[in-house]
């Protein structure tokens, strides 16, 4: 789950991460309000900046300083409402519904901070670059050694001498030596605590006055770890998200939504990942990855249906099942069901192996439907390609 920047400075701040001032607003008046405020309060300038669940706001005009109150309610106006595009939303964009609005800062250098799980070694992976500002990724494929690493046994966790290692190897001056140990401990804690898969800090910097601040801040959690922490759950944004995808969760469904005009439903990641790559294989392209679980219901069925039949982009739907908990005789039940309650009007495929597949098989002949069903992956996936380009 991701949340909006000032959400995560907000967790951060509760952790002794110095962040700077400022606060949300979700009006133009609002908006106005925080920055007469910051101004009265001493700051020479102030940052408006959009919050949209992307990367890029800065290159896509969603963030500006300004120097004054009357610049700082012009911007406010012409990024509140806005539709923001970015590298990371796709050429639709994303409106602007809040901003966060801050003091600037007189900053000295802009530098790297982030904390990654890695999955294939079960290790929280701290990192860190003088080249903040810029795009981890870009620095990471042309100058992976400007990135810097401590990997954290879980057992032990994330020391102080770990910490110094660091801020050694960012340069950072003598004196911001022990803030930094003090701020890297504390960001590795706020990471810990929250079962947060990922936390960003870019950039991290110094100013001026030899002073340490999370200027930008990212975080997402992990989906699984939610129920522990009802606090964050409850910050999510479902207006950052696609309406289809938000409408699957609520019916326990792993719902993606692509570009294709393929309609996929699988029980299990890794075949739902298979059944994408050969589709794509036989020519097609696919519309969704939607994985019903392993003990979907007649309920779920319906719903994946109705879902994967709300994008106006599907020509047909390939329902790929490997009956394990779930028998391919309730998951023929369900189809049968849903195809008539919702007069689903696009070719189905199926393809069915597992348990009770034979009466599986029956439960489709005897529908009266038109069903086809592939006795194999590739026949299946020829099938439902030619069914869709026939649309």
């Amino acid at each position: 789950m991701k949340i909006h920047e000032y959400q995560a400075k907000e967790i951060l701040a509760k952790y002794g991460v110095p962040i700077p001032r400022g606060e949300v607003a979700n009006t133009p008046e609002e908006a106005a309000a925080v920055a007469r405020q910051l101004f009265a309060q001493g700051a020479s300038g102030v940052v408006v900046k959009a919050q949209i669940h992307a990367g890029g706001r800065g290159k896509g005009g969603g963030v500006k300083v300004a120097k004054s109150r009357d610049e700082a309610e012009q911007h406010v106006q012409k990024i509140l409402g806005m539709q923001l595009v970015t590298h990371q939303t796709g050429p639709q964009g994303q409106k602007v519904r809040r901003l966060l609005v801050e003091e600037t800062a007189q900053i000295d250098r802009e530098l790297y901070l982030g904390i990654v799980l890695d999955r294939a070694t079960g290790e929280l992976v701290f990192m860190a670059s003088q080249a903040g500002g810029m795009d981890i990724e870009e620095v990471a494929a042309k100058t992976p050694e400007a990135i810097f690493k401590e990997r954290v046994d879980p057992a032990v966790g994330f020391g102080a001498w770990q910490a110094r290692k660091l801020a050694f190897a960012l340069g950072l001056k003598s004196t911001q030596i022990n803030q930094a140990v003090a701020f890297f401990q504390s960001l590795y804690r706020a990471t810990l605590e929250t079962d947060a898969s990922l936390v960003e800090i870019n950039p991290f910097i110094t100013t001026k006055d030899d002073k340490l601040f999370a200027l930008d801040a990212k975080i997402n959690f992990d989906d699984n770890a939610l129920f522990r922490h009802p606090e964050i759950k409850a910050l999510r944004d479902v207006d950052e998200e696609d309406p289809l995808e938000v409408e699957a969760s609520k019916y326990s469904l792993n719902y993606i939504k692509l570009d294709g005009t393929i309609a996929c439903m699988v029980n299990g990641a890794g075949l739902a990942m298979a059944t994408m790559d050969i589709i794509q294989y036989a020519g097609g392209s696919p519309a969704n990855f939607l994985d019903v679980g392993g003990g979907a219901t007649q309920e779920q069925i319906e719903h994946a249906f109705e879902i994967l039949l709300s994008d106006k982009n599907v020509k047909a739907i390939f329902i790929n099942i490997f009956g394990g908990i779930l028998r391919v005789d309730r998951l023929a039940t369900g189809v049968v069901a849903a195809a008539r309650n919702l007069n689903v009007q696009v070719p189905i495929v199926l393809r069915l192996e597992g348990t009770n597949v034979e009466e599986g098989r029956q439960i489709l002949k005897d529908s009266g439907l038109n069903f086809q069903v592939g006795a194999t992956m590739k026949e299946a996936a020829d099938l439902v390609v030619k069914a869709a380009s026939s649309r």
